[in-house]
């Protein structure tokens, strides 16, 4: 029998049981459209850290002062201060950049409305180093930090905070602690990382912050570029030679300030993500293997069925070949159709995900041409039973089956 008339037949058979066809397809749909949106989230959620990290910026280390524990209770130390910042920007040669940061969380008055937001006190170079981009206005310059003016520059989301935009933004008077200042500049939006928004943040120059808010030298952290010639681990040398022979640490002692590499972070994030992803993905390819179980038994069903047309064919000179390549065609028919109604279900699904849940999807080529695959092989391997099955039929006791 040709290959195109044992399409036809296999077709033929499919369409008319066009509602068990459905039915049997029904769990290939589900577990394709599984797996596509189980991987479209996981890709979703890698491309989102990616993201982050690039807006971190590249070869970022954070400085933290240390931790020290009273009855189970973890407390920092505030052992990092300005004359600290000034000694790595003068003593480290693996550095480009070091940015020092005086934080902390104030209510902030602008007319009659009250925010709770992150103050940061820093230095001119931090929107080079954080990757910021100004919007509206400008940067504080280091003449502004000399002077103590008082002047802030705020994230992208507090001009709608304060049901304005950013161009009116600029020139309106904020009072922190009861002190004036003027808004000079707004940040690009820069989006969540981890758990904070630096969208909702203002910044002050560092010696305002110091002389008229806090009174104080004492960094919470201190940001480092790593120079473009130097690895990670010779600037965490670097930096660990300055900071010991500053702070008077003796040899054997632990430092009482920590060095963060944020970009390890992240890649442990990442690894994580994609572990899970696969984790998820795996489940959903059971609802294959079980959409795989119900086309066999399906099939099995059919060769019963068919039992006497089965004996007809091979009567008139089928052969076994061509009696198994004919069930296994309407096995694989089956699987493909169902492969490709779940690929447009699982898109379907990731992109109203997307729009209304709000989680980042990614649907990738390989992820649509892996589960159309698996959906095939589906096909192939649960219906090589039914179809040897077939094919083993004796053709005299197929003609007598009723």
């Amino acid at each position: 029998m040709p290959y195109l008339e044992i399409m036809r037949v296999a077709l033929q058979s499919i369409r008319a049981n066009v509602f068990r066809a459905a039915l049997t397809m029904l769990g290939v749909i589900i577990g394709v459209a599984a797996v596509i949106t189980m991987v479209a989230l996981g890709s979703g959620a890698q491309r989102a850290i990616d993201q982050q990290l690039q807006a971190l910026g590249a070869n970022l280390l954070t400085i933290n002062s240390g931790m020290w524990f009273m009855r189970g209770v973890s407390r920092q130390q505030n052992t990092l201060t300005i004359a600290d910042a000034e000694l790595l920007g003068r003593e480290a040669v693996h550095l480009s950049a070091v940015v020092p940061e005086m934080s902390l969380r104030d209510q902030v008055k602008a007319g009659n409305r009250n925010l709770n937001v992150s103050i940061t006190g820093t230095t001119p170079n931090y929107a080079d180093v954080q990757a910021f981009k100004v919007a509206a206005g400008r940067m504080f310059t280091a003449s502004d930090d000399a002077a103590r003016r008082r002047v802030a520059v705020v994230g992208a989301e507090v001009p709608g905070m304060l049901d304005t935009d950013a161009e009116a933004m600029i020139g309106r008077t904020l009072l922190i602690r009861a002190v004036p200042f003027e808004v000079i500049g707004v940040f690009q939006a820069k989006g969540a990382v981890g758990m904070s928004n630096p969208d909702d943040d203002v910044w002050l120059p560092l010696q305002t912050a110091r002389y008229r808010l806090t009174g104080k030298d004492v960094l919470q952290s201190i940001s480092v570029e790593v120079s473009a010639d130097s690895t990670i681990e010779q600037a965490m040398v670097d930096i660990e030679r300055v900071l010991r022979r500053a702070h008077g640490i003796l040899p054997g002692r632990d430092n009482d300030f920590a060095i963060f590499d944020r970009k390890t972070f992240f890649n442990a994030r990442a690894e994580a993500t994609e572990v899970f992803s696969f984790l998820l993905a795996g489940i959903a390819g059971v609802s294959l293997i079980v959409g795989g179980i119900g086309i066999m038994n399906i099939m099995l069903v059919t060769v019963t069925e068919r039992t006497r047309e089965i004996g007809i064919r091979k009567a008139c000179g089928a052969t076994r070949g061509t009696i198994m390549l004919q069930f296994l065609v309407e096995s694989v028919t089956l699987c493909v159709l169902g492969g490709l109604l779940g690929i447009l279900l699982g898109s379907g699904l990731s992109m109203l995900l997307a729009k209304f849940a709000g989680w980042q999807t990614y649907v990738t080529i390989g992820s649509v041409m892996l589960s159309f695959g698996f959906a095939a092989s589906v096909g192939l391997i649960f219906g090589l039973m039914p179809a040897r099955r077939a094919a083993r039929l004796d053709p005299i006791e197929a003609l007598r089956y009723e």
